[in-house]
This record gives structure tokens, C-alpha cells and sequence, in this order.
């Protein structure tokens, strides 16, 4: 069952003003260790950043919250399954507000698609309940 959908675009220019201005204190602020980590490695770290910027804010539309109600930004964080799927993991508030969204005798399962094509980086955040 589909508890939550969540879409949201971001424009890489926008982001790479931001990285430019404020450095770490921007992505210190926004993004966990794990983003800023994969982030920095790539040859272009706007578009990384970019893609994880939509995704944390499709998340939390998903969430049904958008960035209020104890849902921070490094609350929410993009990471990597084995097989190298993207998905989201969830901390503090936004797990919190998961774990009520979530029916008795289900887990959640976020599934995230992520694209870019300069200027504009996109994702789509899908929150499902599915049987234990």
C-alpha cells in the first residue's frame, strides 16, 4: 500500500551558488556524512548535491510534513543499497513521523528515483507499507 508520494526539482545552478557562497556551512547544514562524503568525490558535486537536495525534499512530501513538524534536513539522507539502488534513510523526526504513517503488521519501503540533465536535477520519492 502506498502511504506517500513525493516529487520535487532543484536547479543545479542554484545549488552550485550555494556550495560557491557558503562551503561547508551549506552542505554541513543540509546534508549528512554520507552525501557530503559520496558528494565530494564526484567530478561534478553541484549536480551530486542537487539530486540529494530534491530527494530530501520529495522525502518530506512524501512524509506528508514537507521541512516542519521535527522533519530536518539531515534527517533525511540518500544512501546506496548493495545492489546500488538509491533509497532514503530516516532519522529523528522524519522516522518518528514514518513509524505513524506505517500500519500495524507492515514496514516501510522508500523507494527513490533519482535523474539529472543540467540545469535541473530531480526526484521522486515513493513511501510504501508492505506485509512483514
Amino acid at each position: 500500500m502506498i502511504l506517500g508520494i513525493g516529487s520535487d526539482l532543484s536547479d543545479i545552478r542554484r545549488i552550485q551558488g550555494s556550495l560557491d557562497r557558503f562551503g561547508e556551512r551549506f552542505t554541513h547544514r543540509i546534508f549528512t556524512e554520507i552525501e557530503r562524503t559520496r558528494s565530494e568525490r564526484k567530478p561534478d558535486k553541484a549536480s551530486s548535491y542537487a539530486k540529494r537536495f530534491a530527494a530530501k525534499e520529495a522525502c518530506a512530501k512524501a512524509l506528508g510534513t514537507g521541512m516542519r513538524a521535527g522533519v530536518f534536513w539531515r534527517d533525511m539522507g540518500v544512501v546506496n543499497m548493495r545492489s546500488g539502488q538509491p533509497t532514503m534513510a530516516l532519522t529523528n523526526g522524519a522516522l518518528a513521523r514514518l513509524e505513524t504513517m506505517v500500519p500495524a503488521g507492515h514496514k516501510p519501503v522508500i523507494h527513490l528515483s533519482l535523474t539529472d540533465d543540467h540545469p535541473y536535477a530531480q526526484a521522486f520519492v515513493i513511501i510504501e507499507a508492505v506485509p512483514v
